[in-house]
């Protein structure tokens, strides 16, 4: 089977697709036919080293895959043939990839594989953002920073279904558009319009009661900086590049709290709580209220293309790897 593979540490371009034999299920796990990969920020900062996850080398990049059960292990009561989503955390750049029985989600018939693949991280972490860290009410205000991105499209589609007024802000009109059809009550260009003077025009002086910052950087401070009293701002990840560092008297004369949201360990530290989000979302997909969106899809041998476009920040929505 083929495989995108990372034998250095480096940029896309040093990636390679190499003939690998076919995988073996361990017990409690099982092989998979890879139907789509979702491609995921984090997928860049790991093959560059840059990221809290740091697995041996060479290791196949990609979190989270769909497709169809190939192989199962010991103990698996998953059959062979079941269509099937899964947090694979690595390895899901491959036509074959194996996946804790556990994290498996069966799909139903009418599901597309594209689609499946770009839910579980990007709702995962946005609603145990949004959710659990932000405790989002009806009624507040959240502001999105990296509103067009994967993540940032869930959150703002989690606040809405939440009854919460959401402000996007992304770096060009035409992601904004793709906000506005998700959902977003207002938008910022912070590429174009100042972000606290455009934020304390929106919410009449008040600030957001949460703000969901995926991306960090520069715009972290004058944010922060806009919070409302008692905010909660969810520090997601830094697509930016840049690690922020926020004077922490601002917290005090705000009351506002700065949270940390890593979903990876929330799953595996409390997987009970982490599936009882993901049975809620899927009762709100098949609402209708999520609707998550496939941009663009790439063959397996265009994988480190894919990758740049991510660092890029060329991405709008998830895009997918269909092997």
């Amino acid at each position: 089977m083929r495989a995108i593979r990372c034998n250095q540490y480096g940029p896309p371009d040093t990636l390679t697709l190499e003939d690998l034999p076919e995988l073996q299920p361990p017990p409690g796990k099982v092989v998979i036919d890879v139907k789509a990969a979702s491609v995921n920020f984090p997928d860049v900062l790991i093959i560059e080293n840059r990221y809290q996850v740091k697995p041996p080398l060479p290791f196949t990049p990609g979190a989270e895959a769909a497709g169809i059960v190939r192989a199962v292990g010991e103990g698996v009561t998953l059959r062979p043939g079941t269509r099937v989503v899964a947090y694979v955390g690595q390895g899901g750049f491959a036509e074959q990839a194996i996946a804790d029985a556990s994290a498996c989600v069966v799909l139903p018939d009418r599901a597309d594989f594209a689609t499946a693949a770009a839910f579980t991280l990007a709702y995962g972490t946005s609603h145990h953002a949004v959710v659990d860290r932000g405790a989002l009410r009806a009624g507040e205000t959240m502001l999105v920073l990296g509103a067009a991105g994967g993540v940032g499209l869930a959150a703002v589609e989690i606040g809405k279904v939440l009854g919460a007024r959401v402000i996007a802000a992304a770096s060009s009109d035409d992601k904004l558009d793709v906000c506005r059809r998700h959902g977003a009550d207002a938008t910022i260009n912070y590429a174009t319009e100042d972000l606290r003077e455009r934020v304390k025009a929106l919410t009449d002086g008040k600030g957001p009661d949460v703000i969901y910052d995926p991306v960090g950087g520069v715009y972290a401070e004058p944010a922060f900086r806009s919070i409302g009293w008692r905010g909660r701002y969810l520090v997601v990840g830094f697509a930016n590049g840049e690690i922020p560092k926020l004077p922490l008297n601002l917290a005090l004369l705000k009351g506002a709290s700065i949270v940390g949201v890593f979903w990876g360990d929330f799953a595996r530290r409390e997987p009970e709580r982490n599936a009882a989000a993901f049975a809620q979302m899927l009762g709100w997909i098949d609402e209708g209220k999520l609707k998550p969106y496939v941009s663009k899809r790439y063959a397996l041998a265009d994988t480190p293309q894919a990758l740049a476009d991510m660092a890029a920040r060329q991405v709008t929505g998830k895009i997918v790897i269909e092997p």
